[in-house]
C-alpha cells in the first residue's frame, strides 16, 4: 500500500524527531476533524508530530488536513490508496511514528491544552508506567459537556493480575487514547482487526506495566450519531468495520475476543503462576459470557436457514457495543 505524503516546511530528512508522536486515523471526518487538529496544535507541550492518516476518504477530509500541514511543520498527511479498514489504519499511524511516546487521536475528540504535558510528566515521573491518560468528559456533537466518565479501573495497581482482570470488565476503552510508551506498544500486535480490538490491546499493555491517570478532565470524548458505535448495531458489524475483509465471511467475533485475551496471557512476559491466575479470571469471565458465545453460533445457523429456506428466523444473535 502506498501513501500520498504532504509535508510543508520541512522534509522527512530535515525534520527533528519529536518526543511525542500523535497518530490521527480518519475516514470521512470533514465535519469535525478541523477542531480536533486545532486542539492538538494548541497543546502547551510542543515537542510533537501529528500524523494524519486518511483512509481514502470520499469527502474533504484530506484537503482540510493538508491545509493544516501547510501552516504547521509538525503536521504530516498520509492518504491511503484505498480503505484498509479501521484497525489497519490505526496501526498505519503507529508505523509512521518515531517519538518516544505515542498516542492515537480520534478525528472527532478534543484535547485540553495541558493533555500532553501532564501525561508526559506522569510517564517521566514513573518508569513502571506504560500508559498515562487523563480523566474523560463526554461531550455532544456540538462540543458541549454532557457528563464525566466516572469509571476508574485499578490499572494503576502494582499487581499485574488485578490490572488484567479489571480490563475484562465492561468499559469504554478511553485509555487507548492516552499517551503510551512507544517501545512497549511496539511489542504488541497493535490494534486488533476485530471487535473490541482496543480493549484487548489495553489488556496487553496492562500485562506490561501500570497505567496512570492524570487528575484533570483533559480528554473530551465526543458522542454523536455518525461515530462507529452509534451507526453499527452489533459485534458482527463492528468486526467488519475494523477489517472490511471480513465482510460476508463466517466470523465469530465473541469467540475471537476471548481467544485474543487468552493469547495475550500466553505471550505476556510474566511468571507462570501469574499467567495461571490471569487465566482463572479469564475463564470466569468467559463463563459469564457463554450466552454471547452461543449467539455467535446461532447467528450463522440463522444465516444458513435463511439461505436454504428463505425464512427469517427471529432472535438476537449478538450483543451491541457498550
Amino acid at each position: 500500500m502506498s501513501a500520498e505524503v504532504s509535508t510543508a516546511h520541512a522534509t522527512d530528512v530535515d525534520r527533528k524527531q519529536a518526543r511525542v508522536s500523535i497518530g490521527m486515523p480518519v475516514y470521512n471526518g470533514e465535519d469535525l476533524i478541523g477542531r480536533a487538529i486545532e486542539t492538538v496544535l494548541e497543546q502547551s507541550f510542543t515537542d510533537f508530530e501529528l500524523i494524519i492518516v486518511d483512509n481514502a476518504s470520499t469527502d474533504g477530509t484530506a484537503e482540510i488536513a493538508r491545509r493544516f500541514a501547510e501552516r504547521d511543520p509538525r503536521v504530516r498527511v498520509h492518504v491511503n490508496d484505498s480503505n484498509i479498514g479501521a484497525a489497519p489504519n490505526f496501526d498505519r499511524a503507529f508505523e509512521l511514528a518515531s517519538g518516544e511516546f505515542f498516542k492515537w487521536a480520534a478525528h472527532d475528540d478534543l484535547m485540553e491544552p495541558e493533555f500532553l504535558q501532564r501525561c508526559v510528566d506522569a510517564l517521566d515521573a514513573d518508569s513502571t508506567a506504560v500508559l498515562a491518560y487523563p480523566k474523560t468528559m463526554i461531550i455532544d456533537g456540538d462540543g458541549r459537556d454532557v457528563e464525566p466518565y466516572e469509571l476508574k479501573l485499578p490499572t494503576d495497581s502494582d499487581d499485574v493480575v488485578e490490572r488484567f482482570a479489571s480490563l475484562l470488565r465492561g468499559h469504554k476503552c478511553f485509555e487507548v487514547f492516552g499517551l503510551i510508551r512507544r517501545k512497549e506498544l511496539a511489542t504488541t500486535p497493535g490494534m486488533g482487526a476485530y471487535s473490541h480490538g482496543d480493549g484487548v490491546l489495553l489488556a496487553r499493555l496492562a500485562l506490561l506495566g501500570r497505567f496512570v491517570e492524570t487528575p484533570e478532565f483533559d480528554f473530551k470524548a465526543r458522542r454523536h450519531e455518525k461515530q462507529s458505535m452509534a451507526m453499527l448495531g452489533d459485534y458482527q458489524q463492528y468486526a467488519v468495520w475494523f477489517d472490511p475483509r471480513l465482510k460476508d465471511k463466517w466470523i465469530f467475533p465473541q469467540w475471537k475476543i476471548h481467544w485474543e485475551f487468552y493469547k495475550s496471557i500466553r505471550r505476556a512476559p510474566i511468571e507462570r503462576r501469574l499467567k495461571r491466575q490471569c487465566r482463572r479470571h479469564l475463564w470466569s469471565w468467559i463463563w459469564t459470557r457463554r450466552r454471547l458465545l452461543r449467539g455467535d453460533v446461532t447467528y450463522h445457523i440463522r444465516r444458513l436457514i435463511k439461505k436454504w429456506t428463505g425464512r427469517e428466523i427471529p432472535g438476537r444473535a449478538t450483543e451491541k457495543r457498550p
